[in-house]
């Protein structure tokens, strides 16, 4: 009986790492295709694609801090504040003092920025429009849950500090720092 329930383990352990190196190669193409497909047509309107996210995370969010942003973001507040610095010289955004504290400011879209960010919006689904149309709806709807449930799973475990695995690899040789 405990070797039947070992094997059952030990053959879910292994379905699980295949799935994971699926899904993983699956993910890693996907990203890959949107990233460049991004880059193509966000670029076009003169802002970076990383400016596109940050102006996005500021018109669907509302005004917040850089702190705030830079966490949304995935990124460090230099970088972020570079962005921004970028976004705001081009009108897309603009610093207020808050209320409550006069030291501190909120980002936050600016109408010609919520503008620009509709268009690009508009341009991106139309593309995918063109990617969905051969799915019937039913599928559609079970990938776009699919999707969003990985995003969110992901976005929970990563904002949380629930480690996936090694946040950089660990060398295996402290002399050469290669990863292992």
């Amino acid at each position: 009986m405990a070797r039947s329930a070992t094997h059952s383990t030990q053959s879910a352990t292994l379905t699980l790492e295949r799935d994971a190196t699926a899904l993983q190669s699956a993910v890693a193409d996907l990203v890959r295709v949107y990233q460049f497909r991004d880059r193509d047509r966000i670029c076009c309107h003169d802002i970076s694609v990383t400016q596109c996210y940050a102006l996005e995370t500021l018109v669907d969010h509302g005004p917040m801090r850089l702190g705030a942003l830079a966490e949304r973001l995935f990124l460090d507040k230099s970088t972020t504040s570079r962005v921004v610095g970028s976004l705001v010289k081009k009108g897309y955004v603009e610093q207020q003092a808050e209320a409550g504290d006069k030291r501190a400011t909120a980002l936050l879209a600016t109408p010609r920025g919520r503008r620009l960010c509709a268009r690009i919006t508009e341009d991106l689904v139309t593309q995918q429009k063109q990617l969905l149309q051969d799915l019937e709806p039913d599928v559609r709807e079970a990938v776009v849950r699919v999707i969003r449930g990985l995003a969110r799973a992901a976005d929970s475990r990563f904002r949380s500090g629930v480690s996936v695995g090694a946040a950089c690899c660990a060398p295996d040789d402290a002399s050469t720092g290669v990863c292992r």
